[in-house]
């Protein structure tokens, strides 16, 4: 397995894909997973195959793998919305995210399946389960068509949507997708509130396609448990990283572990946010 960061681990959100690329680099981790944003001076909407391909050359120059790439905008543009023109919307981005993965030879795109609900958006719409469960299957399988095409994989991830909430629901939703570029993007920390790790590991096996690093810090039957100030630096909260660790190796996933920490908390110390999370990494990663 390899260590990897997210773009959205920096503190300045403005930093320039090529600024990212630099910092990781000089923190030593092998990889990055940039991410897609409405602007900026990294992937937008608008990027040109150009501008993507001088990314992934200087990455190279630079000896830093892109091995995935992410998106925040699926929140506010569901797959599963019921305004069709926002649904709609969600379905391009992925397609765009597909699209300058094969551009910049990232091998997984993270893809928020659709939501029930959004727990952080005041004004958001609230969607049945299995009106959301019904119109993510016929999307997905739609942009199962196009990942297939381009060789590209589609990690759905478990992200605090109120869908796809446990491993075995997961499990079965890709299986019933049936394409081998379509799979999850698992987030260790996302499911600390409500579950192990290490089971969903185990449960999803091969279908792990990419893995996101977050600790998490369950505070107990206070009110607090499952919120966002839960997230904590890497071994610092309650993830058993031994466990985990274990359970990768037993699926034998040996892709990229990419470090997110982007949630704002409490508990997520920002003075030498990224030379401390490369440590602990080094150190999960020897478990």
């Amino acid at each position: 397995m390899k260590k990897g960061i997210s773009y959205w681990s920096f503190q300045n959100s403005g930093l320039s894909a090529i600024n990212a690329i630099d910092n990781a680099k000089i923190a030593g981790f092998e990889g990055i997973e940039l991410t897609l944003e409405e602007s900026g001076d990294t992937l937008t909407l608008n990027s040109t195959d150009a501008q993507v391909k001088d990314i992934a050359g200087y990455a190279k120059e630079k000896g830093v793998s892109i091995p995935s790439i992410a998106t925040g905008m699926f929140w506010s543009n569901s797959l599963t919305a019921n305004n069709d023109s926002v649904a709609k919307k969600a379905f391009d981005i992925a397609v765009r995210e597909l699209e300058l993965a094969a551009v910049i030879g990232a091998k997984t795109v993270l893809i928020v399946p659709g939501a029930v609900d959004v727990f952080f958006l005041k004004d958001a719409e609230i969607v049945s389960y299995d009106v959301v469960y019904a119109r993510s299957l016929k999307a997905v399988s739609k942009l199962a068509k196009i990942a297939e095409k381009l060789k590209v994989n589609i990690g759905l991830e478990e992200v605090w949507n109120k869908f796809l909430l446990s491993p075995l629901e997961m499990r079965d939703f890709i299986d019933k997708i049936g394409s081998k570029f379509v799979g999850s993007y698992f987030d260790v920390g996302n499911v600390v509130p409500f579950g192990f790790p290490e089971q969903w590991i185990r449960i999803l096996g091969h279908r792990v396609k990419a893995v996101h690093l977050k600790d998490f810090k369950n505070t107990g039957f206070d009110g607090k448990t499952g919120l966002v100030d839960g997230f904590c630096d890497l071994e610092t909260g309650d993830v058993n990283w031994k466990n985990v660790i274990s359970a990768l190796k037993d699926i034998k996933y040996d892709g990229y572990l990419i470090a997110e920490m982007v949630p704002p908390t409490s508990n997520v110390s920002r003075e030498n946010l990224i030379p401390k999370t490369s440590k602990a990494m080094d150190h999960i990663l020897s478990l």
